[in-house]
């Protein structure tokens, strides 16, 4: 079966943890696990121009030995004159995975649907999961541990961050906390922490 990594909670907290502790081994040294060596395409495709995450994904591919085929989604019949499904099966046979920077959810969930290799969200409207992994690891970084840490966030509720540091959060047991505006609240059912989450500590 195909895994993808849409939402923040589509890793498990043991496959969070996992992650975090490849990635602080990566970012020790960087060419020390080459499992895209061939090398293997990724296909990233961006719908929304991008500074930080695409050369984040381009380097950290190449790191991992892989080819990153980078794509700006306007130059494509991406969703035009094609399905996302047609789309996602044409590059299934190209590629080993699809990074998509892009709009709606509904168009990676759709992307994903029918592709054969994962999908990896790098951003969307609701989610950005890659971002809080990053943040994730510089937090475990400053203090050593996540679970039973309290997180507060100031700001725009309703954005994808939000939502992605209250799934990714929840994941590796930290109590998260959403500071805003009433027409600012977050507008994503997030539902209940992960099956094995750490239990953030009660409040006094």
């Amino acid at each position: 079966m195909t895994r993808h990594f849409l939402r923040d909670d589509d890793l498990s907290p043991p496959e969070q943890a996992e992650i975090l502790q490849l990635a602080a081994e990566l970012k020790k040294d960087p060419l020390s696990h080459r499992p895209l060596e061939g090398p293997r395409g990724v296909a990233v495709i961006f719908d929304k121009t991008s500074t930080r995450t695409r050369f984040s994904f381009e380097m950290g591919i190449a790191q991992l030995g892989g080819h990153a085929v980078v794509v700006d989604a306007r130059s494509t019949q991406l969703g035009r004159d094609e399905t996302l499904g047609d789309t996602a099966k044409v590059l299934s046979r190209y590629v080993d995975a699809i990074v998509w920077r892009t709009f709606g959810q509904d168009r990676l969930t759709a992307m994903a649907a029918a592709a054969t290799v994962p999908v990896v969200n790098a951003l969307s409207d609701q989610f950005h999961p890659c971002q809080v992994l990053a943040d994730l690891q510089t937090i475990t970084e400053r203090k050593g541990s996540l679970p039973g840490l309290k997180l507060s966030y100031f700001g725009d509720g309703a954005n994808n961050m939000a939502h992605s540091l209250l799934l990714g959060g929840a994941t590796a047991g930290i109590h998260v906390t959403i500071a805003a505006p009433g027409t600012f609240a977050p507008t994503t059912r997030c539902g209940s922490p992960p099956k094995g989450a750490p239990r953030p500590p009660a409040r006094p």
